[in-house]
């Protein structure tokens, strides 16, 4: 990441800091509690629609934000103009714009390398190499974690392993909602570790903790559960069987499939040396992109129109005159439209985008109602009284906020400071915090089924019934199910917890003290 993120990174977490030792500045009737109302309000509106109703829309989840914040208006005190520009507010905060980000350019990036048959390729290798069904979500898993770890974004990963890693691997006979916690899983492992994580960063600044020092004294704790992970992987994969893909398209399908698409591993090695070389992941992606499409072109993977197309309506007359134009198609009238990778792979997350920037705006609500100030106020007087319980506090307090704020980064700039005030009154050393805060938020960011990490997948996933003729809608994977799945999530929580209870790895700042705090 660029100097000037962390100068924005620092300016939000600065803010944060402020804002829960200030007076609120939104008054809420019944104290400063109630402005966890609208949140509060999305969460049980999400588990209603997600978990009973099995209901996985996220423009349903775009109503419940709104609903809730509407409610919340008539709660306010006093005159709504503050609270109406605290909405504003919280919709223009970086923390979602990254995310955003994230996904639209991971998303044109996944969907040019798919349409440059890579996911025929990786059906290719995964035939030659013997990887059948069983081993697939394992693989998959170990393969998402590099790539997470070496681009540092988890949402990137998710929106590229879906588009491509998860259609091939249903192909094969693995279980859907098997691959998709595996998936999901990998995403963690490089959240959690990749020192160019936007999590990563904040958890190490908001300690006041080094990243170089923070990443090194992580590490052990995300191999064991990585391990631990990987094995339940490997028990599933074989135990748990796929949906019924007819026998005969996969034949055809595994009989067509080609080593050709194969050249996009080129591609992703770009994205993620470059992002590895200090790069930002814009930056990065951009020039995965651009070797996507030379690679298309070059080989003949792809066509233009499959990139980028404009139907433009044949009688138009200007339309016919640039006819010649490789992007440019003469359609009727009623056909007309952008079409192309670059096109649909951005498509397919504009109910998401709006969901984000509706869920950080409810966050700032509650931020400025002092309701977060109120929350660690609470802790900190009533709970918190020994170390152990002030360290199991951490854990469970980060995963509130994150049940909340489904933006993991988002989440961790709210709680940081909490975190840090609970750590400084036990003399817990500031890498140790940093661990507990980053671990929590990285792995239920993609867990819970209305969190940003699990709906950018499921985006990508409803969109393959028409990327592919042989998916078929009862392969879509509903985010409810596939919580128990993400195994690695699960394991580096239960990891921090019985950490937090038992004592193991507790340091105090007198046992080791941060040399810097980088590049802030």
């Amino acid at each position: 990441m660029s100097d000037s993120e962390d100068t924005e990174i620092n300016e939000e977490i600065a803010e944060a800091e402020l804002a829960s030792e200030s007076t609120p500045e939104i008054a809420f009737r019944g104290g400063k509690f109630v402005s966890a109302f609208p949140l509060a309000f999305f969460v049980v509106w999400a588990i209603v629609q997600s978990g009973l109703l099995r209901i996985g829309d996220t423009t349903g989840l775009v109503a419940g934000m709104l609903v809730a914040l509407i409610i919340g208006m008539f709660l306010v005190k006093g005159s709504w103009q503050s609270y109406a520009n605290t909405i504003f507010e919280g919709m223009t905060r970086r923390v979602a714009a990254t995310a955003v980000v994230a996904w639209l350019w991971a998303g044109m990036f996944a969907e040019t390398i798919q349409v440059g048959g890579f996911v025929e390729g990786l059906v290719w290798a995964a035939t030659a190499a013997n990887v059948g069904a069983g081993l697939f979500p394992a693989v998959t898993f170990i393969l998402a974690g590099l790539l997470a770890t070496g681009i540092g974004t988890g949402y990137g990963t998710t929106v590229a392993f879906t588009t491509l890693f998860f259609p091939a691997g249903v192909l094969l006979g693995a279980n859907p909602v098997l691959l998709f916690g595996a998936i999901l899983s990998g995403a963690v492992f490089g959240d959690n570790l990749a020192p160019v994580s936007d999590t990563t960063i904040v958890s190490a600044v908001t300690q006041d903790s080094d990243i170089g020092g923070v990443v090194a004294s992580r590490f052990k704790y995300a191999i064991v559960a990585a391990f631990v992970a990987l094995v339940g992987y490997l028990i599933a994969g074989p135990a748990m069987g796929g949906l019924d893909v007819s026998a005969q398209a996969r034949e055809i399908l595994i009989q067509n499939s080609e080593p050709a698409g194969l050249v996009h591993l080129i591609s992703m090695l770009i994205v993620i040396g470059t992002a590895v070389a200090g790069r930002h992941i814009i930056e990065a992606i951009s020039w995965g992109i651009v070797a996507a499409v030379v690679f298309n072109l070059v080989f003949g993977l792809a066509s233009v129109p499959e990139m980028v197309v404009f139907r433009a309506p044949e009688s138009l007359g200007i339309a016919q005159s640039l006819a010649w134009l490789p992007f440019v198609q003469l359609v009727p009238a009623g056909q007309t439209g952008v079409g192309g990778s670059l096109y649909t792979g951005a498509q397919g997350f504009f109910p998401l985008i709006v969901l984000v920037l509706l869920i950080v705006a409810g966050a700032q609500v509650m931020i400025r109602g002092g309701g977060f100030q109120a929350l660690q106020n609470w802790l900190l007087d009533s709970v918190a009284t020994s170390v152990r319980r002030a360290e199991t506090t951490m854990v469970l307090g980060t995963a509130l906020v994150n049940a909340m704020i489904t933006i993991n980064t988002a989440a961790e700039i709210a709680i940081g400071p909490y975190i840090a005030r609970l750590g400084e009154r036990f003399n817990i050393n500031g890498y140790r915090r940093a661990n507990i805060l980053d671990a929590n938020t990285s792995a239920l960011g993609y867990i819970f089924p209305w969190s940003g990490g699990v709906l950018v997948g499921y985006a990508v996933i409803q969109g393959l019934p028409n990327e592919y003729e042989w998916f078929t809608q009862s392969m879509v994977v509903n985010p409810a199910d596939v919580v128990p799945f993400v195994f690695h999530g699960w394991v580096l929580v239960a990891v921090f917890l019985l950490a937090a209870l038992t004592g193991f790895g507790l340091e105090y700042t007198s046992d080791r003290e941060a040399e810097e705090v980088a590049r802030v």
